[in-house]
């Protein structure tokens, strides 16, 4: 037996413990606080791709950001989301052990009756968890997405409870947001580099309590990273991805300020995949009925208008229990669009 090891692994897992904490004690407040030495996003990006779909690690935050939108053969929606974070707490990438980033990850499935969750942590620099851009692979532990490239990927991760083997299919264009792909969040001027693939057909097996499920329907990947992406007076935010019956698309999201004020900005996509990103504050989204869970009261129906676009629909959550309880706690789960258009999509609310 190698003493010397069993003597390192406390000291590495309190290394890991110190990092996790650190990463969590920035929550989503932390999202708005100093990011001294860390890159900041700049107007006018140049992406260069497919070294862009990889990791960032002078920037401070970054994510991989998949949600679904699913049918089973009876015609039960489903929702399904699955998400790799890296926040790194210093700005020089150091090998081995030593490396600053800390990696953690969500994966769910929502059902109309029930919503199932589980999460992970890693640390960076031991191959735990990372990101590599071509071939693609993002992971973390035996959760997966990877493919040949960022178009054909093939999605696995599984809880307690829980588990899904989807393959993703790209039938339209990158999409960027804001300016080119910069994006910014707040009245001072707090920026992200955002870009997504919000047009993959979706087909595979989800693995329930109740047996296993064939599904198809379509999913949307987001990638944003930033050092600083809010003002240090917002709370958290309302985000909304939405996919019409007619082929168009919605990205809108609102941030909150502790004054009660908000800042919203957001995207329109065209059937064709074209992008018209909207001025701040065009975007309106109200929240309507507000729902008890985990003790907190979170709006699960919005209205939302957006008059350039003759859009004067309502949201509403398939399962207003879609809370996801993990270490910093949010609301994620999949909505009915109706009114002006109709449709689905995703929602998430931080903060509350």
């Amino acid at each position: 037996m190698n003493v010397d090891l069993l003597r390192a692994v406390p000291h590495a897992l309190v290394a890991v413990l110190m990092l996790v904490q650190g990463a969590l004690a920035q929550g989503f407040a932390g999202m708005g606080s100093e990011a001294e030495g860390f890159s900041v996003p700049q107007p006018a990006p140049q992406f260069r791709f497919p070294a862009d779909h990889g990791a960032h690690p002078d920037y401070r935050i970054e994510w991989w950001y998949l949600t679904a939108n699913m049918t089973g053969p009876d015609g039960t929606a489903y929702g399904l989301q699955w998400t790799l974070f890296r926040s790194a707490l210093a700005p020089e990438e150091r090998p081995g052990w030593e490396s600053p980033q800390v990696w953690f990850a969500h994966a769910a499935v929502t059902t109309p009756q029930a919503h199932h969750v589980a999460e992970r942590f890693a640390r960076g620099g031991i191959g735990q968890a990372g990101v590599r851009a071509a071939p693609f692979a993002a992971w973390i532990d035996e959760w997966q997405l990877a493919g040949p490239d960022f178009d054909r990927l093939t999605l696995t991760a599984a809880g307690a409870d829980f588990a899904y083997n989807v393959d993703l299919r790209a039938t339209g264009p990158l999409v960027f947001h804001g300016d080119e792909g910069y994006s910014v969040k707040s009245a001072q001027g707090q920026a992200s580099y955002y870009y997504s693939q919000p047009s993959f057909a979706l087909s595979g097996t989800l693995s329930l309590p109740q047996g296993e499920v064939a599904v198809t329907g379509t999913a949307w990947l987001d990638r944003e990273w930033s050092s600083q992406p809010l003002a240090a007076d917002q709370t958290g935010w309302d985000w909304f991805s939405l996919s019409f019956d007619d082929g168009d698309k919605l990205m809108g999201f609102r941030l909150r300020e502790s004054d009660g004020e908000t800042f919203s900005s957001g995207t329109w996509i065209d059937r064709e995949g074209g992008a018209t990103p909207l001025p701040p504050n065009v975007f309106k989204a109200v929240p309507g009925t507000l729902h008890s869970v985990n003790g907190r009261e979170i709006p699960t129906l919005w209205q939302i208008t957006l008059p350039p676009h003759g859009v004067d629909i309502t949201v509403e959550a398939i399962n207003p229990d879609a809370y996801m309880d993990v270490s910093v706690p949010y609301w994620e789960g999949p909505v009915r669009v109706t009114g002006s258009h109709e449709g689905i999509g995703y929602l998430e609310m931080t903060g509350y």
